[in-house]
């Protein structure tokens, strides 16, 4: 407790840098889940899907990032443990921070794309264990977040897989494709607005305060009718769009004009993906910054929940914005131009693909990762093609890098917290 009141500005100030710079590691990073797609298709340019992000994603961040969040992120530790001695949750949440955010850097760098959760995951772990002790860790929700690898990819890939071959079969496989695309396309667009609704009702409003409770039970049973009205008037706004394309082709690019409505299609998804994305991974950066700031306002008194203050919000909105503006391309390249070649047809069926996964994890409670989401999804457009389309190289580099992720925070956050401890522990 005496070091709590000793040091306690000190240790606001040093998590507020290392929170920002967490925050700057998932905008470098994990923002291409949202943009990548987009930019690989060449519906977006680098500079507008980096400006389309920047402002989703704060908003997201900022708007439906967390009212009270779980501190303790994911429910990993048991704080009981450290309720004598509440400076080893300061110095762990700040090394797990700094770890994470060191290990995002170096990825960042590579253009490998991780996941900040298993990052922040894997550096509590580590601090946790060793610094701690083992009983301090709820090793069944490390063990389901280890199964988020095998199943995120998995489920994205298959959705995508089968989304891209019904656009094959019902649009680019047929003598008319142009005319299929203005019948069918109306469909795909009511599934972008049914889901893309869905991800913001489950995942992102819930901490705004705004609850819709039209009286169906659960809140997955509620957001089902918004939902499914909201696809409707999307559906509508795009085929009055539709109706102003013109079939101008020649036989020789006869999908032209098809995909250049792929292409507007994805920009709207790139819009919703970037704002679920934002309002769902904020949270990696400010649940720590969260936990180290109510233990040191109390006094030393750790709570399992906090209300989560404006200004730490801000702190991981601007982070990610920045980490967008000054790093996100490298890996937002990664993932949309090296893995498989898009074009904006693929890259839809993958971002909805993707958009479905996340949506299908929130209503059952599948702990996924947004990064594993997203190239699972790619990979699955590119097999649509045959394994010849997809560059196995850069693919095993991912796959390498994600089995790095969780040690590689750990042994970080470990060697972190140490220094800590020997710094102002007397």
């Amino acid at each position: 407790m005496e070091i709590i009141a000793q040091y306690g500005s000190v240790f606001l100030i040093m998590a507020c840098l290392f929170g920002f710079f967490m925050a700057w590691g998932i905008g470098a990073n994990d923002v291409a889940n949202a943009m990548g797609t987009s930019v690989g298709s060449r519906a977006l340019t680098i500079k507008q899907a980096i400006l389309i992000a920047m402002v989703f994603e704060f908003l997201g961040a900022y708007l439906a990032g967390g009212e009270v969040t779980s501190t303790i992120r994911k429910g990993i530790i048991d704080a009981e443990v450290m309720a004598d001695n509440p400076e080893l949750m300061v110095y762990g949440m700040m090394s797990a921070l700094l770890a994470a955010g060191t290990w995002l850097l170096i990825a960042s760098i590579k253009g490998w794309p991780v996941s900040t959760t298993h990052s922040i995951v894997g550096a509590i772990v580590g601090f946790a264990s060793v610094g701690i002790s083992m009983e301090a860790i709820h090793w069944g929700k490390v063990g389901s977040i280890v199964a988020s690898w095998v199943v995120s990819p998995v489920l994205a890939g298959t959705m995508s897989f089968a989304l891209f071959m019904s656009v094959k079969k019902l649009i680019l496989d047929t003598d008319d494709p142009f005319n299929r695309a203005k019948k069918f396309i109306p469909i795909y667009m009511w599934m972008v607005g049914f889901m893309i609704s869905m991800v913001t009702l489950l995942k992102g409003l819930k901490h705004v305060g705004l609850e819709f409770d039209l009286g169906l039970g659960s809140k997955f049973a509620n957001a089902l009718p918004i939902s499914v009205v909201v696809g409707l008037l999307v559906a509508g706004f795009g085929a009055m769009l539709l109706k102003n394309i013109k079939d101008d082709h020649d036989e020789e690019n006869r999908f032209g004009n098809v995909e250049r409505v792929f292409a507007i299609l994805m920009v709207f998804t790139a819009c919703s993906m970037a704002f679920a994305h934002g309002s769902n991974d904020v949270a990696n950066a400010v649940g720590p910054l969260a936990a180290i700031s109510s233990t040191v306002q109390s006094g030393g008194e750790i709570a399992a929940k906090s209300a989560m203050p404006w200004w730490i919000l801000l702190v991981g909105a601007a982070g990610i914005v920045v980490g967008l503006a000054t790093y996100g391309w490298r890996v937002i390249t990664t993932v949309g131009r090296k893995i498989t070649e898009l074009t904006p047809s693929r890259g839809f069926a993958a971002e909805l693909g993707a958009a479905a996964t996340v949506v299908l994890a929130s209503a059952t409670g599948l702990p996924i990762s947004t990064t594993h989401t997203l190239v699972g999804a790619v990979l699955g457009v590119g097999f649509a093609r045959g394994i010849a389309a997809l560059n196995l190289r850069v693919i095993g580099t991912i796959f390498m890098s994600w089995i790095i992720t969780l040690p590689a925070g750990a042994g970080l956050a470990i060697l972190f917290f140490f220094l800590f401890k020997g710094i102002f522990s007397p």
